[in-house]
């Protein structure tokens, strides 16, 4: 299905739309005492989102539940400008969390006007990493839209001056460890060995034969080129670090601009409390690169000044739910702030395993968590019902 929201909400000039896709599922929804569920889309295409979402799934007829799956902006088929959305800065201008979340906000108020019974049911938004991050952020910024909000693995203290740059790679170290006797150690040695062994022609051909490349490393930058590919991998498994096999990433195109304008999360590692070559975090290298590639700077401070950043206790009904095996717990919230903005932590936990569904390889400890999970959420349904309510 599809919205048409304004391209700019916060500006009066330019009143062009584009058209929005979401997804609703509705074969458990009950008008009579059931509950909306909306998933806060983030940087994909939704469909996807969909089904690796199975938690929405399996939780949808114990909640009497709608599902609803909004597409984030300039994502899969939510293209502002269509085939010109990714052509310069003027066309991605309007790629922001604050758009974002006005999109979803309207999308519920055409919701509750368009489907008959929507209207005087409770919404609760859901969502994991960059997507768990805007669930927060749209309970707090619109707590009249949405009574709660699941937020998981979502790193919304991953920011400047709020959490060190080290604690990421440091977590994906500890995952290392963790894993087996001498691991993380081998990884750290094998920098020293790719950095010895490129030294001349005869091992840069060694090593590309050695490993398949398909491009053959010519020099040092391409030797650099390759050891960032391997972080990341060392990365990306520690991230995804499922019980079971599974399909998780995906291209981003969208991704980096926003890296480069408001989602600062500066990242660094000393080879010291992690396993990978020192590189310290350089905002003024990064900002150039950013202002190279894209033409714009980074606010590195702007969320925090947008969503308060630690002074967030003034909010209600929130989980933030963290698996400790997931590097971006570092930046998100992992102990309770009150008795409203609660924190689950997931041993065995990788990231936002508690969205997914229900699998035999499970760890009891997420089973535990998407119980408690449900739980405040049925006491967000109830207090919804229980209290007088207006129209929106």
């Amino acid at each position: 299905m599809g919205k048409h929201p304004w391209i700019d909400h916060f500006g009066f000039k330019n009143d062009k739309t584009f058209n929005q896709r979401y997804l609703i599922a509705d074969q458990h929804w009950r008008k009579e005492g059931g509950s909306i569920l909306f998933y806060t889309g983030n940087e994909g295409d939704i469909i996807w989102f969909c089904n690796n979402t199975g938690f929405m799934w399996d939780v949808a007829e114990e909640l009497k539940a709608m599902l609803v799956f909004a597409e984030h902006r300039y994502y899969g088929q939510s293209l502002p400008f269509g085939a010109d959305s990714f052509r310069d800065s003027r066309h991605l201008n309007f790629l922001t969390s604050e758009q974002a979340l006005a999109d979803f906000a309207e999308l519920i108020k055409h919701l509750k006007r368009t489907i008959p019974g929507a209207e005087n049911q409770p919404f609760i938004a859901l969502g994991g990493s960059y997507g768990g991050m805007l669930a927060a952020w749209f309970r707090m910024k619109y707590p009249h839209i949405v009574v709660g909000a699941l937020a998981a693995s979502a790193p919304i203290w991953q920011f400047e001056d709020i959490v060190p740059c080290g604690v990421f790679m440091k977590i994906v170290t500890t995952d290392f460890k963790r894993s087996g006797p001498n691991c993380s150690e081998s990884i750290q040695r094998s920098w020293d060995a790719i950095n010895r062994l490129t030294r001349n022609g005869t091992g840069l051909d060694w090593l590309s034969e050695a490993l398949h490349l398909c491009t053959p490393l010519k020099n040092a930058h391409d030797v650099q080129h390759l050891k960032d590919w391997i972080s990341e991998t060392w990365v990306n498994l520690a991230m995804v670090d499922y019980p079971y096999e599974s399909n998780f990433l995906q291209p981003l195109p969208a991704w980096p601009i926003k890296a480069c304008t408001e989602i600062v999360m500066p990242f660094c590692t000393n080879g010291i409390d992690d396993m990978f070559e020192p590189h310290p975090w350089d905002l003024k290298a990064f900002s150039d690169e950013c202002f190279k590639q894209w033409g714009v700077k980074p606010r590195p401070s702007w969320i925090s000044s947008m969503y308060g950043g630690k002074n967030i206790s003034s909010h209600t009904n929130i989980i933030f739910s963290n698996g400790d095996l997931d590097p971006w717990s570092g930046g998100g919230v992992t102990k309770n702030i009150t008795n409203t903005l609660v924190a689950i932590i997931i041993p065995e936990g990788a990231h936002h395993l508690d969205l997914r569904a229900n699998n035999a390889f499970d760890p009891m400890t997420v089973l535990l968590a998407r119980s408690l999970e449900v739980k405040y959420m049925k006491q967000w349904i109830r207090d919804f019902y229980a209290s007088p309510r207006k129209k929106h």
